[in-house]
C-alpha cells in the first residue's frame, strides 16, 4: 500500500487545530513517541558557553518613564524611524538588535538604562 503523501497533506492544510492536537495524541500513542522537542540538559558546559559567549541580543524589557527618551535612544541604536522605532518600545519586551559583540551590546545597554529603560542582555 502505497501512501498518497499529496493527499495526506491536503487533509491536514484542511484540517483544525484541535483536529491536529488529536492526531499528535493518537501517533504518540500508536507509536511510543514524542513531539515534544529534547530537551539538553546544560550542566558545566553551559556555564562555560556563557562565558565564552560572543554575541549578544539587546532586548529592551522596560521603557520606564521617559518614554519619549527611549524612542529617541532607540532610533539613535537601531538607525530606524521614528514609527518603526516606537513601535519596537511600545511592544516592549522586544529585540533591539541581534548578534551585536559584548562591547556593542553594554554601549547600547548603558544609552537606554541613561534615559531610565530596563535592557537584557542574552
Amino acid at each position: 500500500m502505497a501512501l498518497d503523501v499529496n493527499a495526506i497533506v491536503d487533509q491536514l492544510k484542511e484540517s483544525s487545530i484541535l483536529e491536529l492536537n488529536d492526531l499528535v495524541k493518537a501517533i504518540e500513542e500508536e507509536f511510543g513517541v514524542s513531539a515534544a522537542a529534547p530537551v539538553v540538559a546544560a550542566g558545566a558546559a553551559g556555564a562555560d558557553a556563557a562565558a565564552e559567549k560572543d554575541s549578544f541580543t539587546v532586548e529592551l524589557s522596560e521603557i520606564g518613564q521617559e518614554k519619549v527618551k527611549v524612542i529617541k535612544a532607540v532610533r539613535e541604536i537601531t538607525g530606524l524611524g521614528l514609527k518603526d522605532a516606537k513601535g519596537l518600545v511600545d511592544n516592549a519586551p522586544s529585540a533591539l538588535k541581534e548578534d551585536v559583540s559584548k562591547d556593542e551590546a553594554e554601549e547600547m545597554k548603558a544609552k537606554l538604562e541613561e534615559v531610565g529603560a530596563v535592557v537584557n542582555l542574552k
